[in-house]
């Protein structure tokens, strides 16, 4: 009985696991682990593939039983895995100083990676026992694959992540209730009832304690917890994030970021939103009478209102409604309000409308749900005042947390685009928040500069205003020059409110750093470097990394410098740790820990067989083609997932459509493997037993090639279209490109199931170690140089790969008069995505 309906549960079920996983260590630590999952379910699939290969004399005569005990064994990983994870007592924050965080993390890898060794298990064992039905075993497994990955979207939709982590173990048990069935005997036909009816019911009697998620205690709403009487008054989940409303009577929330020391009046009662338990965007208490928030002209964002007259105002990330507060306040004639989250705006706008004083149902007011980048790329006018929100918390930005998260609101391809579209004489306006020394506020400063020279501007300085309180900065850049009236208001807006104006036109020194006083006058000294002419040196100089963030590498907030390190562990007992971004070294750690794991899970067992030592002969072709593509492969894909963010407008929904995409079209692509290698081998271009994969990565090369230079423009474009279109648009991008990356693996798993099966498994343990080590290396490579780069580099492993599998068959053939001894070398291996 084909195994097909088994193959494609386990594989829904492990893809919607991977991006489940995504989504809840965005909840209880932060975005960047995201990464990680996909090293660790490579890892499972690789360490897989040398356990069966090891072991297959002995599973393979026992296949049913094998198969019905891994798949339950996933089923039970899936949620007991996540519980066990829970309670490791991991804390990022020391991982550079506290040897033990060192081996918290590797516990929470090897814990993670339990459920898709038993998930690959069952797939792995399959090919093994149905190697004449390969290329449709790799069909149902992508598809299936390919199917979670966006099935599990639909699910964060409809029911809390906890539940949807229940949910998942239920094709466990499906599949075991399949492979039970295909025996065809009474014994087997009980069993499958019974492991289905299991499957079904278990999720209902899964302890509701076990699952409650543990939020980083260093995350802005567990600080808020710890206040008495403060609690959880609504919650919302979706894939977007799980949005938790806190009110706290005894000390109520008072957030006004960077308000001035000068200011004698206080915010209103205020409600705290916080998205996946940090970044608090308030939601003040407002009856219609604008008197009580007077505050809000205390903050350096209120800087561009006097300097405009009844500004039409476009506010990007708008949350509890802050900076729409503050417009309003400040006689806005009327605000767009732009917010990524319908739940946020359901939250304001219905269930604190009261409290809200029905902020989101003014006349003067627009509410918008869609991302800011693809709003304002669709918007057909312009606005006098563009602001950009500060929603990330100030400990998380601090400390790090978001320094591997790509944010394309801050790159210099965006700012272009925001000044595009306000009115001569307006105002873009950013703030960020204050770190000594300075990180943030000159790397803004440098990409607002980029900005400008990239739209022909040949005099940036004249156009750039720079103020700061204790807190917090505010960047303004103005659609023509600043004139002696915008400087003379700047000047007196901060002399009232003990800002320091650390940037104007014809700022002196001996006018900046006057009132919070930051040793070395950083922040002026350095907006003069970078508009001088020696910027790319004093960049180069700066102990950290400001260099401007682009589309191509939207990696803002990396700040984090090599050379450094050893100045901050000098100062560890005073606090060092604000001058590091501490999930940098985490990927670079982690890279070295899956290095270690992969040869110890993968490579040395395999190493230490009498029956893999016979085989060396061909092995080095094997070692050398499979380590190519793996590293090809999840360069490309891991690269794509980066880039659809920018245009699907939020990170898992870009890992779901992308891996969706490339696992179905890569699927099809297997499929279609095997008839082109028949129709080839029959064909008077057999004599080239390379054709097929240099026929494979001629359309790769190209398709790939054409992207880098049209997806930009594509983006552009299309970025206003509604949610379901990008993402039925995307799926139609990648499709070309992941159909001929699906057909090198199936072709060279073929030929070697008959010509030589011994090579199977270094094929397999080979490309499961390279993926493993390749998930982590694309993100440090993208940092550093771009995504184009990891794509171009990724197509010059292809054709690497195609050189090494290009061999005429006729001069092996005559001279050992054998064709399967010219086939030897050619290899196989298991998924080379996630």
């Amino acid at each position: 009985m084909f195994p097909g309906p088994a193959i494609f549960s386990i594989s829904f079920a492990v893809l919607g696991y991977e991006v489940l996983l995504m989504r809840l260590l965005s909840i209880t630590q932060w975005h960047h682990f995201a990464y990680m999952i996909i090293s660790i379910a490579l890892l499972g699939f690789g360490a897989s593939g040398t356990f069966v290969a090891l072991t297959q004399d002995c599973l393979l005569k026992r296949f049913h039983g094998a198969f019905i005990a891994n798949a339950l064994l996933f089923a039970l990983a899936v949620v007991f895995g996540f519980v066990l994870a829970e309670r490791v007592p991991l804390n990022p924050l020391e991982i550079l100083w506290d040897a033990r965080q060192w081996i918290h993390l590797l516990e929470l890898y090897l814990i993670l990676f339990l459920p898709f060794f038993f998930a690959a298990n069952c797939i792995s064992l399959t090919f093994s026992s149905f190697k004449d039905q390969i290329h449709r075993i790799y069909l149902f497994d992508l598809l299936g694959a390919g199917t979670g990955a966006m099935g599990v979207v639909v699910l964060l939709f409809l029911f809390r992540p906890t539940t949807c982590l229940r949910i998942l173990s239920v094709p466990g048990f499906f599949a075991a209730g399949c492979a039970s069935f295909s025996r065809k005997t009474l014994k087997f036909y009980c069993l499958g009832i019974a492991l289905l009816l299991c499957g079904l019911s278990l999720p209902f009697f899964w302890p509701e304690g076990w699952l409650a998620l543990r939020v980083s205690e260093y995350k802005g709403l567990s600080d808020a917890l710890r206040i008495p009487g403060a609690r959880v008054v609504a919650e919302r989940f979706s894939p977007l994030g799980w949005l938790s409303v806190v009110e706290s009577p005894s000390i109520p929330f008072r957030h006004a970021p960077g308000m001035s020391l000068n200011c004698d009046t206080e915010p209103p009662v205020q409600l705290g939103i916080f998205t996946d338990g940090d970044g608090m965007s308030p939601i003040t208490r407002f009856d219609g009478n604008f008197g009580p928030f007077s505050y809000l002209d205390c903050m350096t964002s209120a800087l561009p209102y006097h300097l405009l007259k009844s500004p039409q105002v476009l506010v990007l990330g708008a949350g509890g409604g802050a900076d729409v507060l503050m417009a309003l306040s400040h006689g806005a004639k009327t605000v767009d309000a732009v917010e990524l989250d319908a739940n946020v705006v359901s939250l304001v706008r219905e269930d604190f409308a009261d409290f809200a004083g029905n902020l989101y149902g003014r006349e003067d007011v627009h509410v918008h749900v869609a991302e800011a980048r693809g709003f304002v790329a669709s918007a057909s006018r312009q606005y006098d005042l563009i602001q950009v929100s500060l929603l990330d918390s100030f400990n998380a930005s601090a400390t790090g947390g978001y320094a591997l998260s790509e944010s394309y609101l801050y790159t210099v391809e965006a700012l272009e685009e925001y000044l595009q579209h306000v009115e001569p004489g307006g105002f873009l306006a950013i703030t960020r928040w204050v770190k000594a020394p300075p990180r943030d506020s000159l790397k803004l400063f440098a990409t607002a500069i980029a900005a400008l020279e990239r739209s022909s501007e040949k005099n940036p300085e004249n156009r750039l205003a720079l103020i700061r309180s204790w807190k917090t900065t505010t960047l303004l850049v103005k659609n023509g020059w600043l004139t002696t009236e915008d400087t003379a208001a700047m000047r007196a807006f901060c002399e009232a409110r003990s800002f320091d104006l650390d940037y104007c036109p014809g700022l002196k020194a001996s006018e900046a750093n006057r009132f919070n006083v930051m040793e070395g006058g950083y922040l002026h000294e350095g907006a003069l470097a970078l508009l001088g002419k020696n910027r790319d040196d004093f960049i180069e100089r700066y102990k950290f990394y400001i260099e401007p963030a682009t589309d191509d590498r939207p990696y803002f907030f990396h700040f984090f410098k090599w050379e450094i390190l050893p100045e901050v562990l000098s100062l560890k007992s005073s606090g060092g740790i604000a001058l590091i971004e501490w999930t940098y070294p985490i990927l670079v750690l982690t890279f070295l820990q899956a290095l270690g794991v992969s040869i110890l899970l993968i490579l040395l067992p395999l190493g230490l067989q009498r029956r893999f030592k016979a085989s060396r002969k061909g092995c080095g072709r094997t070692v050398l083609y499979f380590s190519l593509l793996g590293f090809s492969f999840l360069f490309i894909e891991i690269a794509f997932i980066q880039k659809f963010i920018l245009f699907l407008h939020h990170p898992l929904y870009a890992a779901s459509v992308v891996l969706c995409g490339f696992l179905i079209f890569a699927g099809l692509g297997s499929h279609f493997s095997g008839k082109l290698g028949a129709l080839l081998e029959k064909s008077k271009h057999a004599q080239k037993e390379g054709l097929p994969i240099s026929m494979a990565v001629a359309g790769i090369v190209i398709i790939a090639l054409i992207y880098v230079a049209a997806l930009p423009l594509i983006f552009s474009r299309c970025s206003g279209f509604p949610e379901g279109l990008r993402m039925t648009l995307s799926l139609g991008l990648i499709a070309p490109l992941a159909f001929f990356m699906g057909m090198p693996f199936p072709l060279g798993l073929t030929r070697i199931a008959r010509a030589a099966p011994a090579l199977i498994p270094w094929a397999w343990g080979i490309n499961g170690c390279v993926s493993v080590l390749s998930a982590v290396l694309a993100t440090l490579l993208a940092i550093h140089w771009g995504f184009n780069t990891v794509v171009v580099l990724a197509l010059l492993l292809y054709i690497l790969a195609a050189c090494v599998y290009w061999k005429p068959l006729t001069r092996q053939a005559i001279r050992n008069g054998d064709r399967n001894a010219a086939e030897s070398f050619l290899p196989q291996s298991g998924r080379e995505g996630p």
